[in-house]
């Protein structure tokens, strides 16, 4: 384990080369190909299957059990962040959460609608991996850059992050459109194989690097200890009284940040019932050249944003990149062809990038001086899980009423709109002097 200063360039390309390792999650598996393959494996244009008792269409399913898998997350992440700051070792905290995800990655391969529940308890233990370990890697930010270094590198974590997963998606993609259409569905299975093996690999390089923190490791943990993280939160909202642009920020960060992740999570299953592709093959190469689109224009996306908010200002771009989604999602209600997907997937990728590594920057710059960064960033991931629980829960209940999550996208436009509308109670000054 190398020990180096913060604000070194070796020690930031480390900490943002995490993103390279663990971003091939959120494209593979919940973005790209496990959707398509999801909804291949409903035969006849089924799109409903009975389990736990309930007669409920695929993707309300699969919205359900991507809230509670968050509502997970967003308890254990206080319990998590209390130990860690006790023991002092956010890096194993880190890497069990990597390997968990990676590994239940793996798992996806035996997914099928026959063993349906060992399937979804692989989703749901890859995605508490994938967040659980960035409430850890999201909390070294200001830990190992100073506040001058925080969005520029941010942004650079999110852009390492699209070209990697890019790289693998491609690979996928030639081996899925390789396959003839009987093998098509193995070649999805192998790719999460592929996705756990990525992440494993890549994650060592930023392990070595990450400072480890100190080390208490010889102290014991008891029940206050582990209840302490929620301790810990209720210190934070209390202190947010003190630090009102924070707390209005956090405020507007919840709104928001629901529909954002809410889209990005169910823009695939959007994509596959709701445009009218002309034939299975069309639409499956047809979305994950979308999700590539997306992916490559984040790249432009982060890199534009952080220019913007240096030129005018952290709080002013996140209210432009705000009002851009509203009007994305009141379109979203009338694209029908794959054109106008291939579009919308385009301006999508836009805000994607930049909202995403803006937020995380702006939450960073605005802490107060604080040894405690753990905290106030389980403060921020909480908020942003039980966001998501809400979003995902919103649109898995519109689409199961509805039988189409039209409706359900529109909706979310009115958080984007309350989210620009709590921006402007943030200072525009306050992040000048940071």
């Amino acid at each position: 384990m190398a020990n180096l200063p913060k604000g070194s360039k070796k020690l930031l390309n480390a900490w943002a080369f995490y993103d390279w390792a663990n971003s091939v999650y959120p494209l593979v598996i919940s973005s790209a190909v496990f959707p398509i393959f999801y909804e291949s494996l409903f035969a006849n244009n089924s799109h409903y299957i009975s389990v736990f008792g309930l007669y409920l269409k695929n993707s309300a399913l699969i919205s359900f059990s991507t809230a509670f898998a968050f509502l997970i997350v967003a308890f254990i992440s206080p319990l998590l962040s209390g130990i860690s700051d006790y023991v002092g070792n956010k890096k194993s905290f880190m890497r069990f959460f990597c390997y968990l995800g990676a590994f239940s990655c793996m798992g996806l391969y035996w997914f099928d609608l026959n063993t349906i529940y060992i399937g979804l308890l692989f989703y749901i233990l890859g995605l508490i991996g994938f967040w659980g370990s960035l409430v850890f890697y999201n909390s070294y930010l200001p830990d190992i850059a100073f506040p001058e270094q925080q969005d520029k590198i941010s942004a650079k974590g999110y852009s390492l992050g699209y070209f990697g997963s890019v790289i693998l998606l491609i690979v996928n993609l030639a081996m899925i459109m390789g396959a003839d259409d009987a093998n098509k569905i193995d070649q999805m299975r192998y790719s999460f194989i592929m996705v756990g093996i990525w992440w494993i690999l890549f994650s060592q390089y930023s392990f070595y690097f990450l400072p480890k923190g100190n080390d208490n490791s010889e102290l014991k943990v008891t029940k206050a200890v582990v209840f302490n993280g929620f301790k810990e939160l209720k210190k934070v909202w209390i202190s947010l009284e003190d630090y009102k642009p924070l707390k209005h920020y956090l405020l507007s960060f919840f709104v928001y940040s629901m529909a954002v992740q809410t889209v990005m999570l169910i823009a695939t299953y959007f994509g596959a019932q709701e445009i009218a592709w002309q034939s299975k093959s069309e639409s499956t190469t047809g979305l994950i050249i979308c999700i590539l689109v997306i992916q490559l224009v984040a790249i432009l996306g982060a890199g534009l944003t952080s220019r913007a908010s240096a030129k005018f200002g952290n709080i002013p771009t996140l209210i432009v990149i705000n009002c851009f989604w509203v009007l994305l999602c009141l379109a979203a209600y009338f694209i029908t062809s794959p054109i106008h997907f291939y579009v919308m997937a385009g301006l999508v990728g836009l805000v994607m990038g930049g909202i995403q590594a803006l937020s995380r920057s702006t939450y960073s710059k605005l802490l107060p001086v604080t040894k405690d960064t753990a905290s106030f960033f389980s403060f921020y991931d909480v908020s942003e899980k039980i966001g998501i629980v809400i979003g995902m829960c919103i649109y898995g209940v519109i689409d199961q009423i509805t039988g189409s999550p039209r409706l359900a996208i529109v909706f979310l436009a009115i958080f984007f709109i309350i989210g620009v509308i709590l921006l402007t109670r943030v200072p525009k000054k306050v992040l000048l002097n940071r």
